[in-house]
C-alpha cells in the first residue's frame, strides 16, 4: 500500500524475455485507471532470477505481484510467493509459457493478464517442492509450478541450443531431444510414492508433475491437475528406437489425441500404455540413483543429484485470473 492509502502492484520482469517498456507503460495506465498507486518495477538479473526481486516487492507492501519472463522467471517468483496470500498474475512472455498454458490463460493478451490484478478473480493453486541431494550430501529445496525431472529430460534441456530456442521457440527442444537420444543410457533408480514399498528399475527419465500440458497441445501427463493436491509421476523406459516410438505414441497419440473423445479413452483402456511409460500418483514421491543424474525444474537445469524428493503444497499459490475464468481440474 502507498503512503496515501492506495494499493500498489509490483511487476517483476525479466528484461531479456519480455518487452519491459511496453508492459510498464500498460501497467501504469491500468493502475491509474483502477485508482492504484504508481506500480513498483523490479527487474531480474543473472545473479537474481526472481526470488530477491519478489522479496523486495513484498517487503515494500505490494498488494499484488505480476511476473513477466520465461518459465524460469515464473518458477523463481512463484517459489517466493508461495504461502504469502498475495495474488500473482502471470503475464505470458517467454518461450514455453508453461504455467499460463496449464491455467488456460490467454498467451497473447498482456492487457488481460494485467487487468486481472484490478478486476479479476483469485484462485488458489498447488505448487511443488523438490528437495535435491547432491553427491557430496548437500541438500537444497526449490519450488516448481509445472514439473521436475531427473534423467533424459534434463539432458534434453541441457542440449537445447539457446540461440535456436530464441529464434524458433519451444520447437528448439526437438533439436535438444535429437541430440540427446543417441547417447541416452538408462540408469537405475530406487523410488517410492507416498512412502509405499520401494521399486527398483532402469529408466531413462522420471518426471514429477504438478500439471502436465506442454506446447502444441501435448498432454505429457494428462491426469495431472494444478488444483488436486496430488503429485503425478511418470516413469519413462524407452528400450531402443522402437521403445522411444512407443513413448511418443503414449505421450502424443494416446494422451494428446485419443483422450479427447469417449471412443479414444475406451481404446486406451483396452490397449494400455505398454511398458514404456508408467503413471503413478501420490502426495509425495522420491527417487534415488546409483550415480548422479541431471535434474531440471520447469525447464531450467539444476545440476546433478543422487536423490530427489518431491511434494505438493496444496493451494499455496494465489493466482489472479480474469473475472469468470475457470481453471480446469485436469
Amino acid at each position: 500500500m502507498n503512503d496515501d492509502g492506495r494499493l500498489r502492484a509490483a511487476l517483476v520482469v525479466n528484461p531479456v524475455k519480455a518487452d519491459a517498456p511496453k508492459l510498464i507503460r500498460l501497467l501504469r495506465t491500468l493502475s491509474e485507471q483502477a485508482g492504484w498507486a504508481v506500480p513498483r518495477i523490479v527487474e531480474t538479473s543473472v545473479e537474481d532470477p526472481g526470488q530477491e526481486a519478489t522479496r523486495t516487492a513484498l517487503a515494500e507492501g505490494a498488494a499484488a505481484v505480476l511476473v513477466a519472463g520465461g518459465d524460469g522467471t515464473v518458477r523463481a517468483v512463484s517459489e517466493t510467493m508461495a504461502g504469502t496470500g498475495v495474488p500473482l498474475s502471470i503475464v505470458p512472455s517467454g518461450t514455453g509459457n508453461l504455467l499460463a498454458r496449464n491455467l488456460g490463460l490467454a498467451l497473447d493478451s498482456p492487457a488481460t493478464a494485467i487487468d486481472a490484478v484490478f478486476h479479476g478473480d483469485r484462485h488458489p493453486v498447488d505448487i511443488g517442492w523438490a528437495e535435491l541431494t547432491r553427491a557430496d550430501g548437500d541438500q537444497h529445496e526449490h519450488g516448481f509450478v509445472v514439473l521436475a525431472g531427473i534423467g533424459l529430460d534434463a539432458h534434453m534441456i541441457a542440449n537445447t541450443r539457446p540461440g535456436l530456442k530464441k529464434s524458433v521457440g519451444w520447437v528448439a527442444y526437438v533439436d535438444g531431444a535429437a541430440r540427446s537420444l543417441p547417447g541416452a543410457k538408462p540408469f537405475r533408480i530406487v523410488y517410492a510414492v507416498e512412502d509405499e514399498r520401494l521399486h527398483s528399475m532402469k529408466v531413462h527419465s522420471m518426471l514429477f508433475a504438478n500439471c502436465g500440458a506442454l506446447p502444441a497441445g501435448i498432454a505429457l501427463i494428462p491426469d495431472a491437475s494444478i488444483t488436486d493436491g496430488h503429485l503425478d509421476v511418470a516413469v519413462f523406459q524407452g528400450r531402443g528406437p522402437f521403445g522411444w516410438l512407443a513413448v511418443w505414441r503414449t505421450v502424443w497419440w494416446q494422451n494428446s489425441v485419443l483422450r479427447r473423445s469417449r471412443a479414444g479413452r475406451r481404446m486406451i483402456e483396452l490397449a494400455g500404455s505398454g511398458r514404456s511409460v508408467h503413471f503413478l500418483r501420490g502426495r509425495d514421491a522420491e527417487a534415488a540413483t546409483t550415480e548422479p543424474a541431471p535434474v531440471e525444474l520447469d525447464g531450467d537445469e539444476f545440476g546433478e543429484a543422487v536423490r530427489i524428493r518431491c511434494r505438493i503444497d496444496p493451494g499455496a499459490l494465489l493466482i489472479a485470473v480474469p473475472h469468470g475464468h475457470v481453471i480446469s481440474p485436469a
